[in-house]
């Protein structure tokens, strides 16, 4: 059975919701505000030639303003994420969550609103009156049977598009996967019995979208926690689930389960017992999706039938329903086409996409996130990942296409090819490509060592990587300190493999092993005694060089310098690379720009130059980029002809006669590498697009460069310098790395490690 423990503390959540700025929302202008002609154009005079455009013709609101692109997610706090009624105030962090949702996965600009009042006519009221303001309405975290209402008049009310998540995105991700799973079985739609546990909003939708998909009503037995809801019953019941009402002379929900092909599950935990499930059909299919724990758990279907489909809510098993995989796309289909509702066709529509989107060969991107293991529609993938980059290409057109279809569209895509391609754009794929490159170290249980585990930052990381499931976090400092810095966390330390040169078993092994490699670089052995007792760094790195750890990561207390001055002391760098270098990460609003040598090799010659080129692309494809490669300097093809920049000229004509498979061209300057009209300036260019890796000249360009981004840039995110290059896995951080960095990039340390090593016995007994 899975853990069902938090994967990170109270404490660090609150710390996240509340650093820097409290909150996860910021309002960031669309257009330049730096002049005062600038603001004449945005505000007084100039905002008085779109209004009177608006006046003039309603529609083009959507042209001049952000409507077409905005979403409100509304709540007023009666069902928070199954923790009940606890109002409007308290259900904000979650509506400023989606809301992130919403421009994470599908480049949708969101706003929170919680309402506070529970009375029907005064929700629909206010939600009524916003119509002008928002292009569609997300409803969120509304109890039953209020959500109904709210919903239904809102929908009659008002000509955009309103959504309730929690009736219809489940329903829509449930289809996708039923779907599957009856054409993985043999079964067809009007042969199959369903059994539902649960008759509240989630468990009424999809009653109504399967019964919409051709499902026959008598096939369908809904059970709430009087049993099964039959015709004629009066206990318990209102219009909704007498809709739903069967014909049947079931009663008891473990009645209904005997012989049932399907048992769909939005109901509570451990609901549903083994002897339930013995009792289905062949081949069963159950979906248990209460949350976080399911109406039975996975391991217990399988210890009583190894035939049965699989799936929960869940993100550690396989075939997870997750909302995330409907709402975003759902909205940015319907926004597109400026749809007047969301209604059946296009529910319909994402689930068929959904489905035929798992059958299709799953690409490596995708299959990174199941621990590397290559995934093929079957019993384990029904349904796609939430990091399946497709995503934002398949889905989003099918809504659109089924809202023309149906009508309810006011604009027209006329080429589905183009629109495709744009919504490739809207999405960085880097961002989906490292999600599922750290989702695939669950399970592995690779080794990091934390070098600093003295210092509160690097023990708070530490926590948070083994929360997440990332690897074993292996603690050096002074045993004791650790243990009591531990402590003051409210965590265990007997939890934690907490090592130190002191007390190891295997320091005289490192000693041997360092004395080798440093006896002719002017150390005697007792400067390498001193080092490995002393500096941490060595000692680590020892622990990593000698496998009785994967990987580290390091850099807290020390300049970057330092720290590597150190680990190469003990690691060399990989066969092919004769420096190792820094690879740094720019990502900003669906854009991610690469910058190299961030770190290592000062002032490179050409051949290092064209050397760093060569790995900076294969790094970048290894993170989901085909690489366009710019190698900068002051000047722009020669323009002007100074000395100081040939050694650019000279690597891109040594890459020129190496023949290297990927786009390159220098010299140029940092604005033509990046700005398409400049660029178009020169014809000849070999780059058929701007940019996204940018090899500096020089280590001081480089460096300035990418930390310079990091302080200044409040709307993107700087991930990195990584070290690349190591023949050990090994990544060091910047001294001013806040803890989630830190976790991030000990996730890039397990990464690149190789098969996971286990310690030797004499240290797990030491441990």
């Amino acid at each position: 059975m899975a853990d069902d423990t938090n994967r990170f503390s109270d404490e660090e959540a609150l710390r996240f919701h509340s650093f820097d700025k409290p909150g996860k929302l910021a309002m960031v202008p669309s257009k330049p505000m730096a002049t005062q002609r600038d603001l004449s154009l945005a505000y007084s005079p100039g905002v008085a030639v779109p209004v009177q455009a608006i006046a003039d013709n309603p529609d083009s609101i959507f042209d001049y303003t952000a409507r077409g692109n905005m979403v409100a997610v509304i709540s007023n706090g009666t069902a928070i994420l199954g923790m009940g009624n606890l109002g409007a105030a308290a259900a904000k962090p979650v509506m400023e969550g989606k809301a992130v949702l919403f421009k994470r996965f599908a480049d949708i600009d969101s706003f929170d609103l919680e309402l506070n009042t529970e009375d029907v006519d005064a929700f629909c009221n206010a939600v009524r009156l916003l119509e002008p303001t928002f292009g569609g309405i997300n409803l969120e975290d509304i109890k039953s049977p209020e959500c109904f209402l709210i919903e239904q008049r809102l929908r009659e009310e008002m000509s955009i598009p309103v959504f309730h998540d929690d009736q219809h995105g489940t329903a829509i991700i449930t289809a996708a996967g039923f779907i599957n799973a009856l054409d993985l079985t043999g079964r067809k739609m009007a042969d199959t019995k369903v059994v539902m546990l649960g008759a509240g909003a989630a468990a009424i939708a999809c009653a109504e979208l399967l019964k919409a998909m051709g499902l026959p009503h008598n096939n369908l037995l809904m059970c709430d926690r009087r049993g099964v809801i039959y015709q004629g019953r009066e206990d318990g019941m209102n219009q909704w689930k007498s809709a739903h009402a069967a014909d049947t002379t079931d009663r008891t929900f473990a009645d209904a389960m005997k012989g049932a092909d399907v048992f769909i599950g939005l109901a509570s935990r451990n609901s549903v017992t083994q002897d339930m499930v013995r009792s289905m059909a062949a081949k069963p299919i159950i979906f248990a999706m209460a949350n976080p724990d399911p109406e039975i758990w996975p391991e217990e279907v399988a210890a009583v039938r190894g035939d049965a489909i699989m799936a929960t809510g869940r993100s550690d098993y396989p075939n997870q329903v997750n909302n995330v995989l409907g709402f975003p796309y759902i909205f940015r289909g319907a926004l597109d086409v400026r749809a007047k509702s969301i209604n059946e066709e296009m529910k319909l529509a994402a689930a068929h996409g959904l489905a035929e989107l798992a059958r299709e060969e799953v690409p490596d991107e995708v299959a990174t996130a199941y621990a590397g293991k290559k995934q093929s529609f079957g019993p384990d993938y029904i349904i796609p990942t939430p990091f399946d980059p497709r995503l934002m290409e398949t889905i989003p057109p099918k809504v659109a296409q089924a809202a023309m279809d149906s009508g309810v569209a006011r604009r027209r895509i006329e080429d589905m090819g183009s629109y495709r391609a744009q919504l490739r754009t809207r999405q960085d794929p880097s961002l989906a490509r490292l999600n599922s490159m750290f989702e695939s170290l669950k399970g592995l249980k690779r080794r990091v060592v934390f070098a600093e585990a003295e210092e509160e930052r690097v023990l708070r990381a530490a926590i948070g990587f083994k929360a997440a499931g990332y690897g074993e976090p292996v603690l050096v400092g002074y045993d004791d300190a650790v243990a009591d810095q531990l402590r003051a966390m409210g965590v265990n330390p007997d939890d934690f493999d907490i090592r130190s040169a002191k007390t190891s078993p295997r320091r005289e092994d490192y000693v041997n092993y360092l004395y080798e490699r440093l006896q002719r670089r002017g150390h005697m052995l007792r400067d390498v005694q001193r080092l490995v007792n002393r500096d941490r760094n060595i000692f680590s790195a020892c622990m990593v060089a000698l496998g009785d750890a994967d990987a580290m990561v390091t850099g807290i207390t020390r300049h970057y310098w330092q720290v590597l001055e150190s680990v190469r002391k003990v690691i060399d760098p990989m066969p092919g690379y004769p420096k190792p270098m820094g690879l740094s990460l720019y990502i900003s609003r669906g854009r991610t720009v690469y910058i190299a040598d961030t770190t290592v090799n000062e002032r490179p010659t050409a051949e290092e130059l064209a050397d760093i080129a060569v790995h900076a692309a294969e790094a970048v494809r290894h993170l989901g980029h085909e690489p366009r490669v710019a190698l900068l300097s002051f000047s722009n093809f020669g323009n002007p002809m100074r000395a100081k920049a040939n050694h650019v000229r000279e690597a891109v004509e040594i890459l020129a006669r190496r023949g290297v498979n990927f786009e390159f061209d220098g010299e140029m300057s940092a604005d033509t590498a990046l700005n398409p009209d400049l660029l178009a300036l020169y014809p000849f260019a070999r780059l058929s697009g701007p940019a996204n890796v940018l090899v500096m000249p020089a280590l001081h360009s480089a460096n300035i460069s990418y930390k310079m981004l990091s302080e200044l840039s409040s709307d993107s995110r700087v991930v990195g310098p990584l070290l690349w290059g190591m023949s050990k896995s090994v990544q060091v951080v910047r001294m001013s790395s806040r803890t989630s960095e830190l976790v991030n990039m000990a996730a890039f340390a397990a990464l690149g490690a190789g098969e996971p090593k286990r310690p030797a016995p004499d240290e797990t007994d030491a441990a």
